[in-house]
């Protein structure tokens, strides 16, 4: 169990967050705990840079901003030859927004199963019921939005995240078949990279992020294009009808 004592405990009735300057360096990032998984909160949390994370539903929510953020240039991912050729051989279809509840359900079970490579014990998962419930209404209010993956009317891979003035903040990602992520990643950062999007939040930096082109940004810098992104007008709504009118190399099969 982390160690929270030192994070400023937030009320539920007023939502407010430090300065994200003020997060720990001991968990890394640890700004605060307390507060409630409403859409409000969650906003509010996003355009300041900070995102929650915490183990089960009977534990305190936990809001994060570390001290360096994975971060992409939409169509500044790293495609390598058989990525590519999966990308136009596999037979996958592509959708947008059509079934980001299934999304986030696989991407609670993918982690849910997971295992720690060090001691072959479950990892558990950060996806909480709270969290699900949480993130379904922000999709309901059009700004979470989810990327699919399918392969014979199955769907095997996708990712979801939020969508605020010009920048994504990706949250999960999951593949049942090989390369179905990074299939779903790649027809994201595309189609951004058309809607003059500047930014895909990644949160953490990690092996696999870093192989396809995600990179370190200190804090400081992270917040500044946060706080100049403010002023761009949200992409609301569904994603689908939007992604039908096609996306520079929008990979795979015909929107769906």
């Amino acid at each position: 169990m982390m160690s929270t004592n030192q994070a400023p405990f937030l009320l539920s009735e007023q939502i407010a967050f430090p300065h994200p300057k003020h997060a720990l360096a001991e968990p890394d990032g640890l700004l605060a705990i307390g507060g409630a998984l409403t859409p409000d909160w969650l906003l509010t949390a996003y355009a300041n840079g900070i995102f929650p994370w915490f183990n089960d539903d009977t534990d305190i929510i936990c809001w994060w901003s570390p001290g360096e953020r994975g971060v992409l240039r939409p169509g500044g991912m790293h495609v390598s030859r058989s990525l590519r050729k999966r990308i136009r051989n596999a037979g996958f279809a592509v959708t947008f927004d059509k079934d980001f509840a299934g999304v986030i359900e696989h991407c609670r079970l993918t982690r849910l199963r997971a295992t720690d490579s060090n001691t072959n014990t479950a990892t558990g998962t950060w996806i909480t019921p709270a969290m699900q419930r949480a993130y379904n209404e922000l999709h309901s209010l059009g700004v979470a939005h989810s990327v699919e993956v399918w392969q014979d009317s199955k769907l095997v891979g996708g990712l979801y995240g939020l969508s605020l003035g010009k920048m994504f903040f990706g949250e999960s990602m999951f593949a049942l078949q090989p390369d179905a992520s990074k299939i779903a990643f790649f027809n994201l950062q595309q189609c951004l990279t058309d809607w003059s999007f500047t930014l895909i939040d990644c949160q953490m930096m990690n092996p696999h992020l870093q192989s396809l082109g995600v990179s370190p940004m200190p804090r400081g810098e992270f917040l500044q294009l946060l706080y100049a992104n403010r002023s761009a007008p949200t992409l609301r709504g569904s994603w689908q009808a939007k992604t039908m009118q096609g996306c520079t190399e929008a990979g795979t099969t015909p929107y769906a």
